[in-house]
This record gives structure tokens, C-alpha cells and sequence, in this order.
């Protein structure tokens, strides 16, 4: 479907944006075209813009006639998407363009994820740029990179980069909202020298995978209940051990910031135990849904035997150390905040898991609004890590979080605004994911922010869908802000 797909879509100039951004590949770390694009845009719009080291660009948007002396506001988004895609779907994210299809009210992607994080936020601030509908003051169009996977753009930014005091973060996705904070994050990660050995004979090689759960972003979902499939092909690993068989290689998730949904092991068997195999995988696939049936049924979990057998498989002992590694990593939330309801204060993400010739390597997140307690999460997992011998251990430098400021001024701007336009209030939330604001906010203390954004579900996966009229609403919110903003400093 893709261009048939925004058609007739309010308000056109975002929708048409949108469209043009999700025709260009940008996968993390790799969004060369995607600036390109960009660069190419301000030089037709004769826009001045700075490009930095790491290809973060800045528009800078002249003012509405006669509000030239009005505070700079700074629009902010990140260019690049999480890649996913669902088993089957034949798709290069290095190359080819994001299939967009209309589901009634909602946008989604064929098999693979939308990229509206943070697509939708980027085309607002490139609709700024050409819609004459709305008064402001200067405007800084701010388009960061790789926020998904190191927030490298954000990190690297220099002081004075913008000069604009005010921000407005596009990168949130529940529509009527307003954050004004954010948890910090920490990459903790274990490497295993793998104890190989020869296969024995009469053993047969099989896949045993785990797929079919929704998976979705490590920060905002980790309270919906959803299911890991490394962690559940641990269990189902655990119960096969019965059988006696040995691991070639196993592998599980993609992404540090996202819920594992598929995870897979080629295990050697003795053929004989085939049909045991299976009634012991039926068994706990119908144990399982009693656990995630509500919140993550469409779990299934299949035995396949393969032609090609392996030169060697893991070590009984390294079999099942694995096993054991899996089964006491911590996975979920391991703190509700005492100051806002419902906020998940502290959690750690098992996100990965992949077999690289002789070495295992495990990836988790953590994820924190109190820094002590993101360093502690990393400890727990760190423990693990070291009681079951891993050879090496590492942390990533992290990310800070970002505290709330509830006498903001555009947090002020922004509620009143909202009451006038829509008839109702504003929630005020922080969320427990990264949003380069903490990290944009230590660079410049006096830099006043908030984020909002129309409603997106299953960031990070294939079911990726953002609210066709939130967006509508959330366009206009932004440029009635920035209208706001001008008017009251005239």
C-alpha cells in the first residue's frame, strides 16, 4: 500500500513527510541516507543548518514576521528507528523502503516495525518548516542520531550546538501526556568461552524454537506482563533435560532495548526421544499460557529436525551451566516508584543471547529513574554473570535520567494550552525509558523541556501502530504551543 496508505490523511504536510522519511533506510548507526535526505531539505527550503561530527543536524526555522524577538524554541526527534521484523518477512532495512499500511484508525508497517518512533516526531519538525498556519517566534529544528542504541547523537552533542531555552521532546507516545522525566539506563553484558566437544553417535540435530509473543520496548512494556523467549526457552530447555541432549547453538532477541520475542537452539538428541521431545514441548507450552495467556498468548514452541549436523556441541557441564545462566538472570521489574503511581521506578532486561563461534555472549539493560538503584540493578546481574563464571564482564557508560521541573514555564505553556484547545487537563507523567532529554539536560542545565507525542503501541516490533487522529491532534498541540509561546512574548 505505503503512499495510498496517508492519503487523504490530516494533517497532510506530516503525513507527507512521514512518508517521504519512511521511504529512506535508517537502521541505527547507519542513517547516512536518512541525513542526506535531510541535508537536501534545508538546502531546497534555504534553510541555515550546522551539522556536527556525528551527522546531528540542526535547522534553524526564521520567525513569523514580527515575532523575530521571541524565545528560540528547540523542536526535537531522533532520525533513526529500531529494526525488527517478524520470522518470514523478506525485508533489508539497509536498503529498502518501510511498506506502510492504513488499519482503520491505526498505520502499521507490512511485517516490520514503523519506525512512527521517532519518525512521526522528525516529520513534525520538518512540517514546521512549510506550514504558514500558525505564528512563531525562531525555531531550532534539532534531528539527533542513533538514539536507539547508545543515544550516540545526544551524547555527543556540543554546547551551544542550539541556542534555544525551550524544547519540545517529540518522542513520546501516549497521546493526552506530558513528560516531564525519564529513567536512566545501563548496558551490562557477559562473554563465555564455550567448552566444545564432539557430538556422540546415533545423535540427531533439531531446532527448537520459541516465537510468537509480542516482544515489544524494554521500558515501556516491561508492566504489561509480557513474556521473554530466553527466558522461556531456558524453561523449556530445563524440562528437556530428561532427555539428555547437547546444545550446538543457541541464539534469542535483537535489540538491547527491546523484550525478547523469538529465541532458538539447534540441540542433538537421540532420535528415539523425537515424539518425548514433543509431548514434553506440548506440555509446556500449555503450562506456560496459564502464566501469559492474557497478556502474551500467542506463545508456540516447535521441534524441527535438520539434515545438517554439527562438528561440535557444548560440553554437558557448559550445557548446562547455560541453562542455569538463564534461569537466575532477573528479567522484569524490580521496583515500583513510592512517588508516582504506576511508574515502574527499576527494571532489567534479558535481551539477548547469541552463539559467535567460541564465545556466548548474554546482553541485558537496566533501566532506573534513581541512579543508585540503576547501578544496583547492574550489580545483580553482574552477580550472576560472575557466579556463573563468565570470562569477561562489561558495562556501557550509561545514560542519566532526567528529573521533573514541575514550575516549568513550557510545562505552564503547554497544560494551559492544552485545557483551551481540547476542554480538559493534561496528565503529567515520567516514563521508564531513556529520552535524550536527560542527557540534553546535562549538557544545559537551563534548558526547559518537556516530551509528548500522539499514541504508538508495540514500539520496537513489527506491531508497531501510531493513532491516525491523535496525530491530527498531536500537530496540532505542538504548533498551538509554539503559538503560545510567541504571543506571550511579543
Amino acid at each position: 500500500m505505503s503512499k495510498a496508505a496517508i492519503e487523504g490523511l490530516k494533517p497532510e504536510i506530516l503525513w507527507q513527510r512521514f512518508y517521504e522519511i519512511s521511504q529512506i533506510p535508517r537502521p541505527s548507526k547507519n542513517e547516512g541516507k536518512v541525513v542526506e535526505y535531510l541535508r537536501k531539505f534545508a538546502k531546497e527550503h534555504n534553510l541555515e543548518m550546522k551539522e556536527d561530527k556525528v551527522s546531528n543536524i540542526v535547522m534553524k526555522i526564521p520567525a513569523t514576521p514580527g515575532y523575530e524577538n521571541v524565545p528560540v524554541v528547540v523542536i526535537q526527534g531522533h532520525v533513526d528507528m529500531v529494526c525488527e521484523k517478524n520470522k518470514g518477512t523478506v525485508h533489508d532495512f539497509d536498503n529498502d523502503p518501510i511498506k506502510l499500511i492504513r488499519d482503520g484508525d491505526w498505520l502499521k508497517a507490512d511485517g516490520t516495525t514503523l519506525g512512527a518512533d521517532n519518525g512521526i516526531g522528525v516529520a513534525a519538525g520538518l512540517a514546521a518548516v512549510t506550514d504558514d498556519s500558525f505564528v512563531h517566534g525562531p525555531l531550532e529544528v534539532l534531528c539527533t542520531v542513533d538514539e536507539e542504541t547508545g543515544l550516540t547523537g545526544a551524547n555527543n552533542l556540543e554546547k551551544g550546538f542550539i541556542t534555544g531555552k525551550m524544547m519540545l521532546n517529540l518522542d513520546s507516545e501516549e497521546d493526552g501526556v506530558f513528560y516531564i522525566g525519564c529513567s536512566g539506563g545501563l548496558d551490562t553484558v557477559g562473554l563465555f568461552d564455550i567448552q566444545y566437544t564432539e557430538p556422540k553417535p546415533g545423535l540427531e540435530t533439531y531446532e527448537l524454537m520459541v516465537t510468537g509473543l509480542k516482544g515489544g520496548h524494554s521500558g515501556l512494556d516491561v508492566a504489561n506482563g509480557r513474556a521473554n523467549a530466553i527466558k522461556l526457552i531456558g524453561k523449556l530447555l530445563n524440562r528437556l533435560s530428561v532427555l539428555k541432549f547437547r546444545i550446538a547453538e543457541i541464539n534469542g532477541g535483537s535489540k538491547r532495548n527491546a523484550i525478547p520475542r523469538e529465541a532458538e537452539a539447534k540441540i542433538m538428541i537421540d532420535p528415539v526421544n523425537e515424539e518425548k521431545a514433543k509431548e514434553i514441548i506440548d506440555q509446556f507450552v500449555e503450562d506456560t499460557l496459564l502464566e501469559f495467556k492474557v497478556n502474551d498468548g500467542g506463545l508456540e514452541a516447535t521441534l524441527t529436525k535438520l539434515e545438517v549436523k554439527p562438528k561440535k556441541v557444548f560440553r554437558k557441564k557448559f550445557t548446562r551451566k547455560i541453562i542455569d545462566v538463564i534461569l537466575a538472570m532477573p528479567h522484569g521489574i524490580l521496583a515500583m516508584s513510592p512517588d508516582i503511581e504506576g511508574l515502574v521506578e527499576t527494571s532489567t532486561n534479558l535481551a539477548t543471547i547469541f552463539t559467535e563461534g567460541d564465545i556466548l555472549r548474554i546482553g541485558t539493560s537496566q533501566r532506573s529513574s534513581v541512579e543508585p538503584a540503576k547501578v544496583e540493578a547492574s550489580n545483580i546481574v553482574k552477580a550472576v554473570l560472575d557466579l556463573a563464571g563468565a570470562e569477561e564482564i562489561s558495562t556501557g557508560d550509561g545514560y542519566p535520567g532526567w528529573q521533573p521541573n514541575l514550575d516549568s514555564k513550557l510545562l505552564k505553556f503547554s497544560r494551559e494550552f492544552y485545557k483551551k484547545k481540547f476542554g480538559e487537563e493534561a496528565e503529567m507523567k515520567a516514563i521508564h525509558a531513556g529520552l535524550e532529554c536527560g542527557i540534553l539536560g546535562a549538557l544545559d542545565p537551563e534548558l526547559d523541556m518537556i516530551s509528548f507525542g500522539p499514541t504508538i503501541q508495540n514500539a520496537h516490533s513489527p506491531a508497531e501502530m501510531v493513532n491516525i487522529p491523535d496525530v491530527e491532534k498531536f500537530w496540532e498541540l505542538v504548533k498551538g504551543i509554539i503559538s503560545e509561546i510567541a504571543e506571550e512574548n511579543k
